[in-house]
């Protein structure tokens, strides 16, 4: 029997979803509510949003096969389009980044690490598909190894033009997020080619065409 969540504040309030802290049995969770749409037929609409958390949940659980850490998932609830996640510790790769007093070494170890933890999601046939700063956590700090955050975009067996705009996304975000990040988008780079080694040639060169395409449309 599913036991529903007790709910606290509101973490985030998106377009798609709002997600809440809560309590789930005695764990601390994150409620991740698929909220209905008036503006599309209830049908359609009902259909989308728990075809979003099915999504969801089943490709937080191939990451975690193929090694790559993300929060458990603890419950899916398709009546109420709701999932009840692990809410992991610890600084974002955004605050990591804009922290006032990082040293370079810390900041290249750890885009590094995200770097090799996306080639191996790249690797296990899994897009990101919303990937930014924001959606990497370091559950151990800049030290330990980063966990992703939120598949809901994603995809299973994507082609390289998905796996090439997860790139680019990330990239985007480093330059946006921190001046001179060229020693910071070689090492993510270095860790990317780690951690997809058949692969990152190819989606490291759609990525370049694609921030060619963006610049001069």
């Amino acid at each position: 029997m599913t036991e529903a969540p007790r709910t606290g504040a509101t973490v985030s309030r998106g377009a798609e979803a709002t997600l809440r802290e809560g309590d789930w049995w005695g764990f601390p969770v994150l409620i991740k509510d698929r909220e209905a749409k008036g503006y599309r037929p209830k049908e359609f609409d009902d259909r989308l949003r728990k075809e979003r958390i099915r999504t969801e949940a089943r490709l937080l659980l191939e990451a975690r096969r193929a090694g790559v850490r993300t929060p458990l998932v603890y419950d899916v609830d398709m009546a109420h389009a709701r999932i009840i996640l692990e809410r992991l510790p610890g600084p974002t790769l955004k605050e990591i980044l804009e922290a006032p007093d990082a040293d370079r070494a810390t900041l290249e170890r750890a885009v590094r690490e995200f770097g090799r933890v996306l080639g191996r999601l790249h690797a296990a046939g899994i897009s990101h598909g919303d990937l930014t700063s924001s959606n990497v956590l370091f559950p151990e700090g800049p030290g330990g190894p980063p966990a992703l955050l939120d598949l809901s975009m994603g995809s299973r067996q994507p082609g390289v033009e998905e796996l090439g705009i997860d790139l680019h996304l990330v990239e985007e975000d480093f330059k946006s997020l921190v001046p001179q990040s060229e020693a910071l988008l070689r090492a993510f780079r270095e860790g990317y080619a780690e951690g997809n080694p058949q692969g990152h040639t190819a989606v490291v060169a759609r990525a370049k065409e694609i921030r060619g395409r963006v610049r001069y449309a």
